[in-house]
């Protein structure tokens, strides 16, 4: 599912939105943690879901500094993306990396769009580059190992 993030007219949205899409990776990785089979495997994605922690943590502090609430929980997106990790579950774990992987796409499209955005200064483009290229990490080794196991 392609996510909208990053379109928002103004930077209180985009890092409301950003702050939801964060909350819903992190519940995706638990998810996958959960079910992944090979403790390699669920030590990676463990690495992973703690560079969406940072990220989170970033944004609170952005929320803070923007004088805008901090949203406590996901949007009903979080029901897709851990739906996918359920279903993929009864394949194994290269499915599960390949639905995770699908899930990456949507947090590399929103950081891209993040740094691009109008209303970005200096300091939300560099942490919104550093997010991207977490995201393009995670992604390019979720698709990597789902086709190797």
């Amino acid at each position: 599912m392609a996510t909208l993030v990053g379109r928002e007219g103004d930077i209180e949205g985009l890092v409301t939105d950003l702050i939801r899409l964060e909350r819903d990776a992190i519940a995706a990785y638990d998810s996958t943690i959960e079910k992944l089979s090979d403790s390699a495997l669920r030590e990676q994605v463990a690495e992973f879901r703690e560079d969406h922690k940072q990220h989170l943590d970033m944004l609170d502090f952005m929320a803070r500094d923007l004088s805008i609430e901090t949203p406590q929980h996901g949007d009903a997106k979080e029901w897709l993306t851990t739906g996918k990790i359920a279903l993929a579950n009864l394949m194994g774990d290269s499915a599960i990396l390949k639905a995770m992987k699908t899930n990456e796409d949507d947090t590399v499209e929103a950081y891209e769009r993040a740094n691009r955005h109008a209303d970005a200064d200096q300091r939300s483009k560099d942490f919104f580059a550093k997010a991207l290229a977490d995201e393009e990490r995670h992604r390019t080794w979720m698709n990597r190992m789902a086709q190797s196991v």
